[in-house]
């Protein structure tokens, strides 16, 4: 923990609420070799609490994000050791859990409710959703979570947009989350092909 509390100091970038760091970097900061840098980000990504959101390829560094929730869930046994005060005060400030997403389908005689279903996490495309549904949560319930895998073929991926204005604005405005989670899950993409 410590390791990552210097990190975090040191390197997080709040307004982008990512961090950025290249592993070299990274064992310079924590006084280590590269090694124990890779098994300590494992470790740290294993246990959730930092979120992937792109991988290292190609010279660019990695990124991350702080999973705040399971932050305060596995700190939460030990907020009384601190004060009453700050278990007090963090109780209060602890992220509600989600709530249940419906999805509602229009266009029949009675719009019908339709609980969000859980996705196979042994496929990757399943695996690449639910990493953006914990790393993007705003992005993924307004963007995200309808997209439907097409087909890869080669370097290109192909899915498909509820609609044209959706394939659109994903394109041009929330590109680079969906590229980061699908080459996570998938491997060598390197493209998104976005249908409507």
């Amino acid at each position: 923990m410590m390791r990552l509390i210097a990190l975090i100091t040191a390197r997080y970038n709040w307004r982008a609420d990512e961090l950025t760091v290249g592993q070299k970097e990274m064992a310079r900061l924590w006084s280590v070799d590269e090694r124990t840098v890779k098994r300590e980000i494992k470790r740290l990504t294993d246990y959730k609490i930092l979120l992937q959101l792109r991988p290292g390829v190609r010279g660019r560094v990695a990124a991350y994000r702080l999973n705040y929730a399971e932050i305060y869930r596995l700190s939460e046994p030990v907020w009384k050791n601190v004060g009453s005060d700050f278990s007090t005060r963090m109780e209060t400030q602890a992220p509600k859990p989600t709530e249940k997403i419906v999805h509602v389908q229009f266009g029949q005689d009675k719009p019908v409710a339709v609980e969000h279903e859980e996705h196979d996490h042994q496929d990757p495309w399943s695996r690449a959703l639910q990493r953006l549904s914990e790393s993007e949560t705003l992005l993924f319930k307004s963007w995200y979570r309808d997209l439907q895998l097409v087909e890869t073929r080669d370097q290109t991926i192909t899915l498909r947009a509820p609609s044209k204005f959706i394939a659109q604005y994903i394109q041009s405005h929330h590109l680079k989350p969906l590229l980061g989670a699908i080459q996570l899950e998938f491997g060598r993409i390197q493209k998104v092909c976005l249908l409507d």
